[in-house]
């Protein structure tokens, strides 16, 4: 019989330090962290992985997180705003163009992108046709900002 005893202590142990085992492992499950540990910069190179894998949702969030780091990142509005005008969220797009623009004016690209999402959209290529001539002034050996003033003025020469 005292063997039996300490058979059912031995294995009432066990089965108490299995129980505290559980319960300190499903308590780790809920750390939280205070501190994001990456940088905006490491946010947007993470997004622009994403977004060349075609994960646009994954995307958008890490250049939010990016913004939220930073609210002057031009950059991270810029590739946002990208991911937007993949999506065809076009008021997104163009919401998050124009921060990029306040954030850095000498943001040639931005400028250009969004010159490019109204000169799509038609909704007001004149103001695509400065936008973009703005991009082009900022970087004048830039083929694409040139390639896309000259399709606005197309489009704005056209009857």
């Amino acid at each position: 019989m005292r063997r039996k005893l300490t058979t059912t202590k031995i294995f009432l142990s066990l089965a108490a330090c299995a129980a505290l085992l559980c319960l300190f492992l499903s308590a780790c499950s809920h750390i939280i962290i205070l501190k994001d540990p990456l940088t905006p910069e490491e946010h947007i190179k993470l997004g622009v992985a994403y977004e060349q894998k075609g994960e646009l949702d994954a995307a958008i969030d890490q250049y939010s997180r990016a913004i939220k780091e930073d609210r002057k990142n031009s950059a991270a509005y810029l590739f946002l705003g990208n991911s937007w005008f993949e999506k065809k969220d076009y008021a997104k797009a163009e919401k998050n163009y124009r921060k990029a623009i306040a954030a850095s004016p000498a943001n040639a690209e931005a400028y250009n992108n969004l010159a490019w999402l109204l000169y799509t959209e038609k909704t007001d290529l004149q103001e695509a046709r400065a936008l973009s001539a703005k991009a082009a002034q900022l970087e004048p050996s830039n083929k694409d900002f040139k390639d896309t003033l000259a399709k606005i003025e197309g489009a704005s020469k056209a009857p």
